[in-house]
């Protein structure tokens, strides 16, 4: 049997999540509707990805784009801890 891979834990996606909404307010986004505007996204969608909802990395890098900001620092002060193996 295949083992699957580990699924990311809550509190990490949470982690994400804050610091999207982080991002977003210091690039002058007050409203998250109008950054969803701006990605092309319903705001419902949006939403989500704020409440820390798993999302693709085609997301991820579209965010980046719009906000003008490196992957690298998009994740800076995360902290993913290694695997317990």
């Amino acid at each position: 049997m295949e083992k699957s891979s580990p699924k990311p834990n809550q509190e990490e996606l949470n982690d994400i999540a804050l610091r999207l909404k982080e991002l977003r307010k210091a690039k002058g986004y007050s409203n998250y509707e109008h950054i969803a505007f701006d990605l092309e996204m319903s705001r419902s969608a949006y939403w989500r990805l704020e409440t820390g909802v798993n999302f693709e990395l085609k997301t991820l890098i579209k965010i980046c784009r719009l906000l003008d900001i490196s992957l690298e620092e998009f994740f800076k002060g995360i902290d993913i801890p290694k695997s317990k193996e």
